[in-house]
């Protein structure tokens, strides 16, 4: 991403940049020749570039930079100082032909790069972010997706320091200096944009293995790490190998070249990168051990390393012709992503855990300032725009075109995409093209999910008519207003649906997919002998709100009935949020439905351990905020408090029993042992909610003779939050045991900024003047104050201190690295959500960045959107 020089002010709002404006590049480069004399201190980079007119014109060639000066420019291999020019940042060349050879020499100080785009130091090692706009800081160049090139890359460097030299494509050659210095070249033969251009200069080792692909090529493999980390590498290899495997199995896709080679970094903006054939990791999605991750770090492992892989084809064969296409890549990847790990494990865990996450993240966004289509139509800061809207609400709306045309239908789309667009720059209109082309469906409507912005909010209501043996049911749909669209059409949307008899518990015909397309519809079920009980959206058919007409009988009856996994979690958790809603706003609830339904989920052999902890689970307090006028933090905690309590306290021989089932779970990875922990943590929460006099003692004992992470950070949580005397030592404990590991660290950030004690606020003020916590760290950052920003309780205490500390650590952060600090923007722009006196002091607080002189236009574009 483009990261300016957060020193320059800036006096007027950026540029806008409009997709409608989108126009094909005037020069093409078919083909690079990159040469890296490396050093931290000062990297010489040179140049050579095969360029050809695109079109009849007579524009000048220009070539995007960021902080560059040129040390010399030559034309066909001569230098003409006359017929080159700086415009801002970008070098313009007048060119009288329709093909010439462009070279250029730069000098980048990758030590002082604190961007972390670009070429940059990390650890010891240099190497290389540049999506979506970072090749421009590392030399001149066309630096959008739409301009292909092959690329050959050579590079030297001290080989004592750097013995391992790493770039996109196979090596091809390398060799020994005379001068203590090595050189390494890469030839990468496929087409590829500059934001999957990739270089890694490191003293590492490898975690080799090999795959055979289907049609026989032999594929070396490698995870690149430092020494001490390579015993954490074998699950990211064995994700890799699976990934490689699915991917010909579901998709028909094959690896390309001889090689692919992951590199674990500690200092990186995003979770991993998919550049061609040299994947970048930010490390906490490569290095797992039982010690040191939990089983969420193993899923989120296999899940990022399988992403990446499967953006060989989704992103790197065929990619995006401009930045308001980054659904198609992203989207696409993130729906194969999750149809993997589903089928690595339990499909309904997975997707209760990716529903959970879309409405914790994407539907917020939806609803407030910074709402965008996952096709946006303007932006000032293309990293903004690295969204949940883009990424998971662009993986829903592929589920939703899997769903509309069936898995047969489905997969000659994505065939036909590949076939159709691979080696070629595209766009999200040809990818829905070719589902139509393959599929014979006309999705004409459908693309209105590509255009419009906001979560769709489904009516439904059920009436039964007995003499007739009839059911109907009535939906109706409106798409709210957001920021530039008022006004919106309706949406199709594939519902799932369901009714179950009342008394006898079976299904009226089973399952029906429910094409709502109107603003206003009406089907008509026959052969209802029995009062029906409605279940829809089954299986979260469609990314929308759904509002039933449905009692606590009925939510309580569909928990313990339907066959659906992901539905009956859904009436359970919709008993919860309605019993807490009401709690909240007349001060009390009757606790006693949702006590019988945990029960009886509770009591029921035939459910896996993992679903019965996601089912009786209580909704988030972000989540109970999200479904009230007015976000009240207090009265939210307080009621979800006295409900766990109540939860606890009545059902507290079942807590027990469960905890006690669990309790002996030595750790292996596997979906049956996973769910026993997750189990089993859900349980000691319980208990200890529910005031039991030894609670403290199960909890403590549970973190001190712990033999595996997710055990021993779930007893964790639980001492935090409390005001038990072991609280402190079970901070210093894990404090001490990991000292120096800052991936665990980084979990004992976040626990303490999670909490809901009172003193949270202070807390985290403290946390960030502790000597480990640096704000030139990514990830270190999101450990505290990402993590405290989504802490309802304690980031909007009334005092305002939760604000004032975000907006502070958002103008620090900017001036090292504006991409990460404008990501902790939007929790300050959901001021509209809550009561004057706290909007007051959110408005004020982004009043206060937008007023800081130099202010970077990732920062400003986040902040001056929020505050409206």
């Amino acid at each position: 991403m483009t990261m300016p020089d957060a020193q320059t002010a800036t006096a007027a709002p950026p540029p806008v940049i409009h997709r409608e404006d989108y126009r094909p590049p005037d020069w093409l480069v078919p083909d690079v020749a990159l040469d890296f004399a490396l050093d931290p201190a000062a990297t010489r980079v040179t140049a050579r570039l095969s360029v050809t007119r695109s079109g009849a014109h007579n524009r000048p060639l220009r070539l995007d930079g960021d902080g560059l000066t040129p040390l010399a420019v030559r034309i066909d291999g001569e230098p003409q100082a006359d017929a080159w020019r700086m415009d801002g940042a970008a070098l313009m060349i007048d060119l009288p032909g329709d093909a010439h050879v462009i070279e250029t020499e730069v000098e980048i100080a990758p030590e002082k790069n604190s961007q972390l785009m670009g070429l940059y130091a990390s650890g010891g090692m240099l190497c290389t972010q540049c999506e979506p706009e970072g090749f421009r800081r590392i030399t001149f160049f066309p630096d959008r997706p739409d301009v292909l090139s092959r690329y050959v890359v050579r590079m030297e460097a001290d080989k004592a320091r750097f013995p391992v030299l790493l770039s996109n494509g196979d090596r091809t050659d390398g060799g020994d200096l005379d001068d203590g210095r090595h050189w390494a070249e890469w030839r990468d033969p496929f087409f590829k944009p500059t934001y999957l251009f990739a270089l890694v200069a490191a003293d590492l080792v490898a975690n080799r293995d090999s795959f055979a692909t289907r049609s026989g090529k032999e594929v070396e493999l490698a995870i690149w790490v430092k020494p001490e980390d390579l015993a954490k590498t074998e699950h990211a290899m064995a994700a890799l190998k699976a990934s490689m495997a699915w991917d010909e199995k579901a998709y028909g896709r094959e690896y390309d070249l001889g090689e692919f080679n992951i590199v674990a970094v500690a200092d990186f903006n995003f979770g991993a990168m998919e550049n061609k054939s040299l994947n970048i990791f930010n490390s906490r999605y490569i290095l797992a051990d039982p010690d040191t991750a939990t089983d969420v770090d193993y899923d989120n492992v296999a899940g990022v390393v399988a992403h990446e892989y499967f953006h060989n084809w989704s992103g790197n064969r065929v990619t995006c012709r401009d930045w308001f296409q980054l659904s198609l890549k992203e989207g696409f990847t993130v729906f194969r992503d999750q149809s993997f790990s589903a089928d690595q494990g339990s499909a309904a865990v997975k997707r209760i855990e990716d529903v959970r996450a879309l409405r914790a993240s994407q539907f917020p966004e939806d609803a407030g300032p910074l709402a965008h289509p996952i096709r946006p139509e303007s932006y000032m800061e293309i990293s903004n725009f690295y969204t949940a809207t883009v990424y998971n609400k662009g993986a829903e709306v592929i589920r939703m075109l899997h769903t509309i045309l069936g898995a047969d239908a489905f997969r000659k789309g994505s065939d036909l995409y590949f076939d159709r667009h691979d080696g070629q720059a595209a766009t999200c209109e040809d990818f829905v093209t070719a589902m139509e082309d393959a599929s014979g469906v006309d999705l004409a409507r459908f693309r209105l999910w590509y255009s419009q912005a906001g979560t769709p909010r489904v009516t439904a209501r059920l009436e039964h008519e007995p003499a007739g043996g009839q059911a109907r049911l009535t939906l109706e749909q409106g798409v709210p207003p957001t920021p530039g669209q008022p006004s919106k059409q309706p949406m199709p949307i594939p519902l799932r649906v369901a009714l179950y008899g009342e008394v006898t518990g079976q299904t009226f015909g089973g399952e029906r997919l429910v094409m709502l397309e109107d603003a206003h519809q009406e089907i008509l079920f026959e052969g209802i002998g029995e009062r029906p009980v409605l279940s829809i959206n089954r299986g979260f058919s469609a990314p929308v709100t759904v509002v039933a007409d449905r009692s606590a009988a009925d939510l309580a009856f569909l928990s313990a009935q339907d066959d659906d996994p992901f539905a009956r979690y859904e009436a359970m958790q919709q008993l919860m949020v309605d019993t807490l809603v009401r709690a909240v706003a007349l001060g009390e609830g009757d606790h006693r439905p949702v006590i019988e339904a945990v029960q009886e989920t509770l009591r029921n052999a035939a459910l896996d351990p993992a679903f019965i902890a996601e089912a009786v689970l209580l909704p988030s307090e972000s989540f109970i905020g999200d479904q009230m006028p007015v976000v009240d933090p207090v009265a939210i905690h307080l009621a979800r408090e006295a409900l766990r309590r109540d939860l606890g306290q009545e059902l507290e021989d079942e807590w027990r029993a469960s905890y006690a089932k669990t309790h002996a779970n030595r750790y292996e990875y596997t979906p049956p042992a996973k769910g026993l922990r997750r189990l089993k943590t859900v349980s000691l929460g319980y208990m200890a909610a529910s005031g039991a006099p030894d609670a403290s003692v199960i909890a403590f004992r549970q973190f001190r003779d712990a033999d595996n992470m997710t055990d021993r950070q779930g007893a964790l949580g639980t001492l935090v939050n409390s005001q038990w005397a072991e609280r402190d030592e079970a901070l210093k404990l894990f404090y001490d045991r990991y000292r120096g590991n800052d991936l665990v660290i980084d979990k004992w950030f976040t626990t303490q900024a999670l909490s809901t004690r009172d003193d949270s606020v202070a807390a985290v003020e403290a946390l960030a003047g502790h000597g480990d916590f640096t704000l030139a760290n990514p990830n270190r950052v999101r450990a505290l104050v990402g993590a405290f920003a989504v802490n309802q309780k304690g980031f909007n205490d009334l005092s305002g201190r939760g604000y004032r500390f975000l907006a502070d650590m958002v103008l620090a952060v900017d001036k090292l690295n504006p991409q990460t600090a404008a990501k902790l923007i939007p929790p300050l722009g959901r001021w509209r959500r809550f009561d004057e006196a706290r909007a007051t002091l959110m408005r004020a607080e982004l009043a206060r960045v937008l007023a800081t002189p130099g202010l970077s236009k990732d920062v400003f574009e986040q902040a001056s959107k929020s505050l409206g």
